[in-house]
């Protein structure tokens, strides 16, 4: 592939002085098109700026998009020191916001907060749906807002630790249990990784089995429409999901194989990172896979004692067409796993949600050229034919630190806020690591 032009988007800036997110809560970034405001959740570490003292801290910069200006707002102190923890954003119809989150499997609280009408910096008292009852005392972990039919829904990794909900009908006031969306026997860690994409009637998700190191985990897609779950092409899974056990995961539409060859590569242990739907149907995720030799045995999958990398994870580009099958291709090298003790950790990657043909990745591995990079570094992706081939830019270049798990915050379809945050991370609960914004106006890169 051809080196095209270097990027002449806006220098990034420094909105946190001491944050990251993971990946499995959404939106974990929004922009009110309204007051030019984008709003972005992150936990602070003890080994940044304001030590113990801050560790632990839900936190949300709140920021000025015509002035620059940003603003550190804590929706509480000395929570858990745990990226996991991140709140899930949502604007309601009566411009208050509403943010949700929850612990680290570390208790059976699911909380929330409501800001005052138009001010995401002046939030209301914290409240608590306990799910105790359901879980048997062993945790919840996760928030992910997203309306359907005229309910807002909570999605958490709850009861046997699968894919579960609360329903709200007064957008985020009060919640009651929906039910468990899938259901599987427990193997290793926990259940299955989703990420939802949502657009008010529809809500697609993808996922997974179970933990990538405990399992050779398969993508499956499906989405939840007109009271069902359905597969991609529309065939009924569930008829009232949401209502019982649920069923498995393994029901929905296979996107990407447990133990599939690409390019004369087998690629085992699946990860899900993003997924977004476009206003004509369209979905694209983007999945990771790591790359071997041979195919997973279950052995392997459950060997004790793990505490290396990954030495070679790959991003992979899923786009599916209204009323046509998932098309999967290779994306990018992921470069070796981030964290010796997670071995499928990568620098993640985001798809733009209001073009599905423009693509974040944080790689240690140029994508231009496969040359191995001192730190993970953003680059841009563009297609035109639907994810056959791509045309690279660099967002950072020459950094002393690793750049990593992009977002682009949606909420106003004129501008590509781009957020990530930098810096040294050595496990969930420790990281040395600021975030950074960058915010081009649509069109501003090529």
């Amino acid at each position: 592939m051809n080196r095209p032009e270097e990027s002449t988007a806006a220098r990034p800036r420094v909105i946190n002085d001491n944050g990251a997110w993971c990946w499995f809560q959404d939106e974990r970034a929004l922009v009110d098109p309204g007051t030019q405001t984008l709003v972005v959740g992150s936990i602070a570490a003890p080994e940044g700026p304001g030590g113990e003292a801050r560790a632990g801290n839900v936190e949300l910069a709140v920021v000025d998009l015509v002035s620059g200006a940003s603003r550190i707002v804590v929706l509480h102190e000395r929570f858990e020191a745990d990226d996991h923890d991140v709140p899930a954003l949502w604007r309601r119809a009566d411009g208050r916001w509403l943010a949700v989150y929850t612990k680290h499997k570390t208790d059976d609280l699911t909380r929330w907060r409501i800001s005052e009408p138009g001010d995401p910096t002046r939030w209301g008292p914290e409240r608590t749906f306990d799910w105790s009852d359901l879980t048997g005392g062993r945790g919840v972990t996760y928030s992910n807002l997203h309306a359907m039919d005229g309910r807002l829904y909570c999605f958490a990794r709850a009861v046997n630790d699968d894919q579960c909900a609360l329903v709200s009908d007064d957008e985020g006031d009060t919640w009651a249990y929906a039910g468990k969306l899938f259901t599987r026997p427990k193997v290793g860690y926990v259940n299955g990784y989703t990420r939802y994409a949502s657009d008010g009637a529809r809500i697609d998700l993808v996922t997974t089995d179970h933990h990538p190191r405990d399992y050779d985990n398969s993508i499956y897609h499906g989405y939840l429409e007109h009271g069902a779950l359905r597969r991609s092409d529309g065939g009924e899974v569930d008829a009232d999901p949401l209502n019982g056990e649920g069923p498995s995961q393994a029901e929905l539409t296979t996107v990407l194989a447990a133990s599939s060859q690409w390019d004369g590569t087998w690629m085992t242990h699946c990860w899900t990172t993003d997924i977004r739907r476009s206003h004509d149907g369209t979905v694209a995720a983007i999945l990771t896979a790591r790359a071997s030799d041979a195919p997973a045995s279950a052995e392997a999958a459950r060997e004790p004692g793990r505490e290396r990398p990954v030495p070679d994870l790959r991003f992979f580009y899923a786009r599916l067409s209204p009323g046509r099958q998932w098309h999967v291709r290779q994306l990018a090298a992921a470069g070796p796993g981030l964290l010796p003790h997670e071995q499928d950790y990568t620098g993640l990657a985001a798809i733009d949600p209001y073009d599905l043909g423009s693509v974040y990745v944080s790689t240690p591995v140029d994508p231009r050229d496969g040359a191995a990079l001192a730190h993970h570094e953003i680059f841009h992706a563009r297609t035109s034919d639907g994810g056959s081939t791509w045309r690279w830019s660099p967002i950072t270049s020459g950094s002393g630190v690793d750049n990593l798990r992009p977002i682009v915050a949606p909420g106003d379809p004129s501008r590509v806020p781009l957020l990530w945050f930098r810096g040294s991370m050595a496990a969930s609960q420790h990281f040395d690591c600021e975030i950074v914004l960058q915010d081009m106006p649509r069109g501003g890169l090529g």
